[in-house]
């Protein structure tokens, strides 16, 4: 925090310019008054006396409140009417100016101070003196003599007020001076009242005296009388205080308006040079270390107490140390306090609990004579309890203001702050950029957390935050918005150049992430929206980077820029629910077939049976479509068993009529980890009265391949029950060929990309070949699917591929069609195991 001084403040040393002409002033005056003095000097048994009267009178100053409205009273014209009585002139400027020395010596004022003082006391007495000259001698104690003292005490006292009003403007400026002057009304009443208190006196010792006996008697009862008020005064104020102090930190009870609150009032309360409030940093929160110093208007960050002494507050475990004349204290830190030129010093601890979480230190009582006490002590170690409960409450807060924010796992912002963000990124947005939303969706966290714990998945998480963080523009805010959704935030020149910037942080965030001797690859979609093309606020902007996320997963690159054609395919989804259960309710639902052919000889082995939807409103839905629509309703279980029972009917039609063909059926994810399924399977084949060896279930690659073994016990139950497994869009997922080493199939089919490319792309024939030939020495079937052309055949075929399928041989077919197609395209071939179908031609 930068110092904030005071304005207009100038050096004390332009005071000379005030001290110097009352010097001055002081000589001249006091040698005239030396020139016209017959009786210069005598009595000096009363100048000791009233010597001793006025330094007691600088010493006294009395305090009184009227009307809720403090007053501070001296007593200093008092002396000075006895002496202008009963000294001559010229020893009375000299026994004042003797006294303003001892006092000021004995207050240890600085050489400025001090010089102006006993200046302004010898030019004040001294012009005193020549009034007093001025009028002929007294004589008796009766009006007369009244109105010459009168005058001359009043003389004192303008010259006085005047030299401090000067010195105040030259020192503080115009407007300290114009303060002093405006508040000397009460000044000047109670100066007369001393004069006439000192009058009264003078009569008493005119008439005889032993009256000087009554008035010590009366003066002694007035002291003990006034030291009673104080004590109540100081008692009432100080609670007054207190209850002030108490309601100002209840009331702002956060941060910098804490210290604001409260080093002020406790620097005027405990009459301290400074107040300081020192709290060390603590988790997130930064050392705080603020003072308040009498004369300057806002807080510092400096503070004059050793660190000696704050140490030991902490090593003590939580003990008020205190130093000064009157409280003694360990000599060490006396020592410290000396070299850091230190009076005197409280620090008292703040507590939270048994812990100590801070410092609250007053050092040096204002006055060259004032001492901290022990009574100040206790004060302030009420007003740290107060502190200490403040700072918790203050940080209870703040923690609590700072998790309703933000994520507790990672730290980074909530959906509330991301959308609060995103609020005021809107508001502000400037011409020609745009507010872009960058939702990363962390794939397969799931089967983490299945596989290897909620702990592994955490890490995980709390990696991809860091990555994040790191890797994003310093401007951008990074957020957790779900259970394994991230969001970044940002402005970007437009929506393709956002887009850019995904791609570079899916990238960098792939990396492999090792945990000890585990290493997790992670795979992310990221989904991108921006305003104002896509939304104008937070929640549109967050759905729709949503569903472009959602989008990206089917992507090659795991990224998708918002399109108003993703949205419509979203709404689609949702509103395709409810009509896919009536559907499925109503058997609407048709099963293509699209045959399977042996590379070879171009035998026809079997058909892949997959589902079809006409929809009466939006004709034929897409297989993806409804898929993730039963998927997400849980409707999967009844789209699988209905394509199931399908092909297990057509595959009895054609057993019976001696013309054997096998199915297969695409299973999900979701299908695999459910326990229940070989025996619906199992019960299903009994009902259609199919052989088992003639059902071939097909499994996404990254359904069984991967960091989760979940799928494996249903796996090994369909292979026991005789079905055969394959593993489809091989090459896709994970695309290591060990994998098959240990998972429960029969079977690998190749992904139609590569089957596609390879007459054109060495790379992809090479991974053709790889796949063939390891999956031959581990003694799986080889299925190529997408087989399109006649070339492409060849090269299978001399790789020692087995089965194809693909437009080269026929596209997916209802039954009525496929029977057709059977009649059209193939021919009969009797064999032991029942007739076969061999293709006739293919074109």
């Amino acid at each position: 925090m930068a110092k904030r001084q005071r304005v207009g403040r100038r050096s004390a040393s332009q005071a000379w310019l005030i001290t110097g002409p009352l010097i001055l002033l002081a000589v001249i005056w006091a040698t005239a008054i030396g020139l016209g003095d017959e009786q210069r000097l005598g009595a000096w048994i009363d100048a000791v006396l009233i010597l001793g009267v006025f330094v007691a009178a600088e010493v006294a100053v009395f305090h009184f409140v009227v009307r809720r409205q403090g007053y501070t009273i001296t007593i200093n014209e008092i002396p000075l009417t006895l002496a202008l009585f009963f000294l001559p002139t010229f020893m009375v400027v000299l026994v004042f100016t003797v006294g303003a020395i001892i006092t000021q010596l004995r207050r240890r004022s600085s050489p400025v101070k001090a010089s102006f003082n006993i200046a302004k006391t010898a030019a004040a007495t001294s012009l005193a003196g020549l009034v007093l000259l001025a009028f002929p001698p007294m004589e008796g104690v009766g009006p007369g003599t009244w109105g010459i003292l009168f005058a001359a005490v009043s003389t004192s006292t303008l010259v006085t007020l005047a030299a401090v009003a000067g010195v105040h403007t030259l020192v503080q400026g115009p407007q300290a001076g114009i303060e002093v002057l405006r508040t000397a009304g009460i000044g000047l009443i109670t100066a007369a009242i001393n004069v006439v208190i000192g009058l009264t006196i003078v009569i008493v010792l005119s008439v005889t005296p032993w009256g000087v006996l009554l008035l010590f008697a009366l003066a002694a009862v007035l002291v003990l009388v006034y030291r009673s008020y104080a004590q109540f005064l100081r008692q009432h104020r100080m609670l007054s205080d207190l209850y002030d102090l108490t309601r100002a930190i209840s009331e702002a009870p956060r941060g910098g308006s804490l210290a604001d609150a409260l080093l002020g009032r406790v620097r005027a309360m405990m009459q301290a040079e400074y107040a300081t409030l020192w709290l060390p940093a603590q988790g997130r929160h930064p050392e705080v270390l603020l003072s308040a110093r009498v004369d300057d208007s806002g807080l510092l960050d400096i503070a004059p107490t050793p660190v000696e002494v704050r140490a030991r507050v902490r090593e003590d475990g939580g003990q008020t140390v205190a130093l000064g004349a009157r409280l003694g204290g360990d000599e060490a830190l006396r020592q410290a306090l000396r070299e850091a030129r230190v009076k005197d010093v409280i620090v008292t601890p703040l507590r939270s609990g048994r812990a100590v979480v801070g410092t609250l230190e007053v050092v040096n009582r204002m006055g060259d004579l004032g001492h901290f006490t022990e009574g100040d002590v206790r004060i302030l170690e009420t007003i740290a309890a107060h502190t200490g409960v403040a700072v918790e409450n203050s940080r209870l807060v703040d923690r609590l203001r700072y998790d309703a924010y933000h994520d507790g796992l990672t730290t980074l912002a909530n959906r509330r702050r991301i959308t609060e963000a995103l609020e005021e990124s809107v508001a502000v947005r400037a011409p020609g950029e745009v507010v872009a939303v960058l939702l990363f969706d962390i794939d397969r966290l799931r089967d983490v957390n299945e596989s290897l714990g909620h702990a592994a998945g955490d890490k995980l998480l709390a990696e991809v935050a860091s990555r994040l963080r790191r890797h994003a523009p310093a401007a951008a805010l990074v957020g957790r918005v779900g259970g394994d959704e991230f969001v970044v935030n940002l402005r970007a020149e437009s929506g393709e150049a956002a887009t850019e910037l995904a791609i570079q942080l899916r990238e960098q965030i792939r990396d492999p992430m090792v945990f000890g001797a585990l290493t997790l690859d992670v795979d992310m979609a990221i989904g991108v929206a921006v305003h104002p093309d896509h939304g104008s606020d937070p929640a549109t902007l967050l759905q729709r980077a949503d569903v472009a996320a959602t989008s990206a997963k089917s992507m090659p690159g795991g990224v998708q820029l918002f399109s108003a054609g993703l949205e419509s395919r979203s709404v689609r989804r949702l509103e395709l629910a409810g009509d896919l259960r009536r559907a499925l309710d109503n058997d609407e639902l048709e099963v293509y077939f699209q045959p399977k052919v042996l590379l070879t000889d171009r035998r026809l082995v079997g058909v892949e049976c997959l589902a079809r939807w006409e929809h009466p409103a939006h004709g034929a839905v897409a297989p993806e479509d409804f898929v993730a629509v039963a998927e997400h309703t849980g409707q999967l279980g009844r789209l699988t068993e209905a394509v199931l029972k399908e092909g297990l009917r057509r595959c009895r039609d054609w057993a019976d009529a001696d013309r054997p063909l096998s199915v297969a059926v695409n299973l999900s994810p979701r299908t695999l980890i459910d326990p229940g399924f070989p025996a619906r399977v199992e019960a299903l084949l009994g009902e259609y009265g199919v052989a088992p060896e003639q059902v071939t279930f097909e499994i996404k690659e990254d359904s069984v391949v991967g960091p989760t073994d979940r799928p494996m016990p249903t796996l090994r139950r369909l292979r026991d029950l005789g079905v055969r497994l394959s593993v489809d869009d091989f090459g896709t997922g994970y695309s290591s060929l060990s994998y098959l080493r240990r998972l429960p199939v029969h079977e690998v089919k190749i992904d139609r990309t590569f089957v596609q490319g390879m007459a054109t792309d060495p790379g992809d024939l090479a991974i053709v070949r790889a796949v063939v030939a390891l999956s031959l020495q581990f003694g799986l079937t080889v299925v190529a699917e997408g087989v399109e052309s006649e070339l492409t055949l060849e090269l299978l075929k001399e790789m020692g591929c087995e089965v194809g399928q693909g437009f080269l041989f026929s596209r997916p077919l209802p039954y009525e069609r496929l029977e057709a197609w059977f009649g059209a395209r193939t021919e009969s071939e009797p064999t032991p195991l029942g007739e076969v179908r061999r293709l006739r031609a293919v074109t």
